[in-house]
């Protein structure tokens, strides 16, 4: 890997933050506005979810649809404005599934092309390999276990993971798999919190948690869920620190009925004309008719008339003529 900017947080002090027990926070963003919201609060880690199909792109229920290209054009509207956090560009479905070698070229197209800091992707199993393969290229990883959304179908839905003695064990053997394959972080999503805590005391790098308790060494949650974008039922684990969608609807109600009474724009919005240059535009605008008229020849003016005078009594009087 390159060198990480100046000012960009460098990807050790995570694991360094673990060790001293300081929590590490992250949230999602999805344009240029929400990395300079992210950057101005200090976040550590701003990921550019797949959950855009939904939360951005208007697919309802899942992550799937989201394509490469999209996730590649959002990743680099947010590394265009977050100059401090580490950026993670979130593998969608179909980017590494496929093989290892079809998910090395697509984690560096998130590298190269969008200016990523590192890649996430889903699951264990057969990710453990894509994980390994990754980081072989130079290309840091943060894995994600629990709740997969991107394989919700065969979970069952969007549900908690790990709430039996075995599963809770699976899970926890699966999260020490992609620690050992080389991902500097991992996600637990809709774990128990007993299951979360024995997964970041059995991990030297850190977990971050969303809807796993407060003993993983970070939280995330997604940036239009915590706002108050995101209208309708919402997981048990959301916490809402605003209501932006009342806000924002109120503003274009108001803006409308401003419009629509003519009560907007006021004079404080317009522009105005030097008085100098103002008198001399209305002249020439005052009567636009008249003056084209007054500035063109009239007909008569302009072409000869055939007048027929009298003729003398001695001579038959002219037969009229076509106009010339």
């Amino acid at each position: 890997m390159s060198t990480p900017p100046q000012g960009k947080l460098a990807l050790p002090k995570l694991a360094e933050m673990k060790q001293r027990g300081e929590k590490i926070v992250m949230v999602t963003a999805y344009d240029a506005p929400g990395a300079r919201f992210a950057e101005d609060a200090g976040i550590e880690i701003v990921l550019v979810g797949d959950t855009a199909a939904m939360v951005v792109l208007g697919h309802e229920g899942t992550t799937v649809p989201v394509t490469m290209d999209e996730m590649l054009f959002l990743t680099r509207t947010v590394t265009r404005a977050a100059r401090r956090p580490i950026v993670i560009g979130d593998m969608p479905f179909g980017s590494y599934q496929v093989s290892d070698e079809a998910a090395v070229e697509n984690a560096i197209r998130f590298v190269k092309e969008a200016g990523a800091d590192a890649v996430k992707l889903e699951g264990a199993g057969p990710s453990v390999s894509r994980v390994r393969a990754i980081v072989a290229a130079g290309i840091p990883v943060m894995g994600h276990v629990g709740l997969t959304p991107q394989s919700a179908t065969m979970l069952g839905g969007f549900k908690t993971q790990g709430k039996t003695a075995e599963a809770a064990r699976k899970l926890v053997d699966d999260a020490v798999a992609l620690e050992e394959a080389g991902c500097f972080a991992v996600v637990l999503e809709a774990v128990p919190a007993p299951v979360a805590a024995e997964v970041t005391r059995r991990l030297s790098v850190p977990t971050i948690g969303i809807g796993a308790g407060r003993e993983c060494d970070g939280q995330v949650l997604v940036y239009h869920d915590l706002l108050g974008l995101t209208e309708g039922h919402l997981p048990r684990f959301v916490k809402r620190y605003a209501n932006l969608s009342r806000e924002i609807r109120d503003a274009l109600e108001s803006y409308a009925d401003e419009v629509r009474s003519g009560t907007f724009p006021e004079d404080h919005h317009t522009y105005e004309m030097p008085a100098e240059e103002l008198e001399p535009f209305e002249r020439m605008t005052r009567s636009p008719t008249t003056s084209r008229a007054s500035a063109q020849p009239t007909k008569s003016s302009s072409k000869p008339m055939n007048v027929q005078l009298p003729a003398p009594r001695s001579e038959p009087p002219l037969r009229k003529t076509s106009s010339p």
